[in-house]
């Protein structure tokens, strides 16, 4: 599922609102979800949602041929031939006869022309949309960074596999070293962020800063910088503790405007408006990152050094003066105003793409300035920051930045109840905890598997050709299974292995391919490479988290069980955990799914035998039930405001009501939160046995909660 923009761009940003739909009944300490549908009804909630949709939008529904989707211009003509007609005829106009037409109608006749006239700012397609939080608009546009950052990255490793594949010299050859140009650069990946590497060369400094300019410029462009006007205090949708994994992200977002500058400022510009009143510039967010000596950070108290003067290669030391002028006159009028800022601290993080995380403290007061001779000799600016009070506790203990507890060995697991779910069969153990209970218990009532499992009365097809690719593949265009993805590779090379972004189906190399495990277009085949731990909650039952930190469109897991058809489980009432393979659904956008970036599988459908097609429509054919066959996955609750998102993967062969199931992180996901996906129902669309709606209570906690799931 992708997702718009706060902006209204492509859909391209992963979410899990769909492709799949997971029906996990609810006991009484279970995470919400449907239980089993049956078809017949699957139908009738299906008509029932249209007939409501229509209720609810307010709009009767018209013939086609009556209506013809007429503009307003073209109403408003229509009636003014009508109305000077009857004044010709000695009639009173229709406006005279006629009752007043309700306001409220009225506004949504207008908006209905609007939108058939392409005017209207929201989304025509998603009928009765609910205006979204800070924090889910916030959390999308970090998202749709993240996926401008993975096509860098993809552009670099295809400039980095070019010079690597022109440096290999021809058979009975020697390659002479000016043979190969300088201009081409290294082998190795030059990072397109804004981590100052010291090793790096002046040429590589520019390249990654000037990707990082192209793709915040890009934003700018498309107006998807969700803050573009600088504003003085916090912003919506970011908290205390909230968590930049760049610079650039901050600036993507609007928060701090400056990815090299300390300090970000309003210039002279917002004089007008709102603004008038104040002197500029004037400061409004500053990041403390200790790149200067002279910096003194006590968490509530901070001494902040000005801007300027120091040396760019990393040493911290001062060169020359200050200046009293931008960012440092900026933060002396914030002084002399009272005007809080936004404060940063930057922190070392191994994890982050950037080399560090940012974390957001709340506003400081800018209490007092002064100019001093600073350890190196040249006068620095000096500013004093005091925390202002009634805000959130600090996350950060003394400025040193730690995510939570992890444990170190088993040993150290509080509450645990089994050491290894999988029972060795994963690369890596799967503990189990459970902190709630009394006595604790560990999870049972089924068997691990780390592979599917296929139903007897399923034939799975043939394996489809591979590609010729030797050793790993490199060339989208010369790879046949890159050709089925839009002639280019899904896949990053970096952190083993990141989606770029979501799509129908994702292709990748099979059995029958010349390429080795360690081919990128491999990555979901790989098995779970981050340290899992299933715990126990009050009110959702079983959950998952990581011990490790998961990059945005990294794989989890693979939802497993065992692969059988939807018709056998109808009647199964009691069975949570059967996972309906909608692949084709979402590809078309049935049922409420939101289509996602069209890519070159779609065309390979245009041609299904239509009976086929209709049954796949009314229902999927095709479930995974992880009732008594299972993995990890079957653990996994769900959210209105998920961080995974659902991938559907061919591997094997190519039938897409056959799909695997791949769940793929769609942020940067921090150590120890829960791991959660869009289990994708829609209100009053689960029944129980009785045929009656179930209605069932959420307890996922997201701010934008839908409250009543089913």
């Amino acid at each position: 599922m992708v997702v718009q923009s706060p902006h209204s761009v492509e859909s391209s940003v992963p979410t899990a609102k769909n492709g799949g739909r997971r029906r996990k009944g609810s006991s009484e300490k279970e995470n919400v979800s449907g239980q089993r549908r049956a078809s017949a009804r699957l139908l009738a909630a299906k008509e029932r949602a249209e007939k409501a949709l229509s209720i609810k939008r307010g709009v009767e529904v018209l013939d086609p041929e009556e209506d013809g989707g007429r503009s307003r211009k073209k109403a408003n003509v229509e009636s003014e031939k009508l109305n000077l007609k009857d004044a010709q005829n000695g009639s009173p106009k229709l406006s005279e006869t006629e009752p007043k037409i309700n306001e409220k109608v009225a506004k949504m006749v207008e908006r209905a022309a609007k939108i058939a006239e392409g005017l209207d700012t929201t989304n025509a397609n998603a009928p009765n949309v609910v205006e979204k939080s800070a924090h889910i608009k916030v959390k999308e546009t970090i998202r749709l960074f993240n996926k401008h950052y993975l096509h860098f990255v993809q552009e670099e490793e295809k400039r980095c596999g070019a010079v690597k594949v022109g440096k290999k010299a021809p058979k009975g050859k020697k390659t002479k070293k000016r043979d190969v140009s300088e201009g081409d650069g290294k082998g190795k990946a030059k990072r397109p962020d804004l981590k100052a590497i010291t090793k790096a060369s002046q040429s590589d400094l520019r390249l990654f800063c000037s990707l990082m300019l192209i793709q915040i410029i890009l934003m700018m462009e498309k107006n998807e910088v969700l803050y573009p006007e600088k504003t003085i205090g916090s912003l919506p949708g970011i908290d205390v503790g909230h968590r930049f994994y760049s610079r650039a992200e901050m600036v993507a977002v609007g928060f701090h405007s400056h990815w090299l500058n300390g300090i970000d400022y309003m210039g002279q510009s917002y004089k007008k408006g709102e603004y008038e009143h104040y002197i500029f510039p004037l400061g409004v967010a500053i990041v403390l990152s200790g790149m200067y000596e002279d910096d003194l950070d006590n968490a509530e108290d901070v001494v902040y050094t000005g801007q300027g003067g120091h040396d760019l290669t990393g040493n911290k030391r001062q060169i020359r003066d200050q200046v009293m002028e931008r960012g440092n006159l900026a933060l002396k009028n914030c002084v002399d105003q009272g005007v809080p800022v936004r404060v940063v601290r930057g922190h070392e993080s191994a994890s982050s793409y950037s080399g560090k995380i940012y974390t957001y403290d709340g506003l400081y007061k800018v209490v007092k300035y002064w100019a001093e001779k600073g350890i190196s000799g040249f006068t620095v600016f000096k500013y004093r920051l005091r925390r202002l009070e009634g805000q959130p506790t600090l996350t950060t203990s003394q400025v040193q930045f730690t995510y939570g507890r992890v444990p170190k060995c088993p040993s150290e697991i509080r509450g645990l109840v089994c050491e290894d779910l999988s029972g060795g069969q994963e690369d890596v153990p799967i503990p189990a905890t459970n902190l709630v209970d009394d006595p604790p218990v560990a999870p049972t009532g089924f068997t691990y598997c780390k592979s599917m499992k296929v139903a007897r009365n399923i034939k799975l097809p043939s394996n489809a050709a591979g590609c010729d690719c030797k050793g790993v593949c490199w060339d989208p265009k010369a790879c046949a299974c890159a050709r089925l993805n839009g002639s280019d590779f899904p896949y990053v090379h970096r952190d083993g292995g990141r989606l770029i972004e979501a799509k129908h189906i994702v292709f990748e190399c099979g059995p029958k391919c010349r390429c080795n495990a360690n081919c990128v277009n491999r990555t979901s085949q790989r098995g779970l490479k981050y340290r899992l731990e299933v715990f126990r909650t009050p009110k959702k039952g079983w959950a998952v988290r990581s011990w490790d930190f998961i990059p945005a469109g990294a794989p989890v897991c693979e939802y497993i069980g065992v692969l059988t058809r939807t018709e056998e489980l109808d009647n199964v009432s009691e069975n949570n955990y059967i996972f309906d393979i909608d692949c084709l659904q979402t590809m078309r956008g049935l049922g409420g799914r939101e289509r996602r970036q069209q890519d070159a599988s779609l065309p390979m459908i245009q041609n299904m035998d239509k009976n086929d097609e209709q049954r796949s429509e009314s229902v999927p054919e095709f479930c995974i039930d992880a009732g008594s066959f299972g993995n990890v996955a079957r653990f996994i609750n769900h959210s209105c405001e998920p961080n995974l998102f659902i991938q559907c993967v061919l591997s094997a062969h190519q039938d897409f009501k056959l799909a695997r199931v791949m769940l793929f992180a769609a942020d940067n996901i921090p150590p120890l939160q829960e791991l959660t996906y869009d289990y994708g129902y829609a209100l009053d669309s689960v029944y129980g046995p009785d045929g009656k709606v179930k209605r069932m209570t959420c307890y996922c906690g997201a701010e934008d909660c839908r409250k009543r799931l089913f």
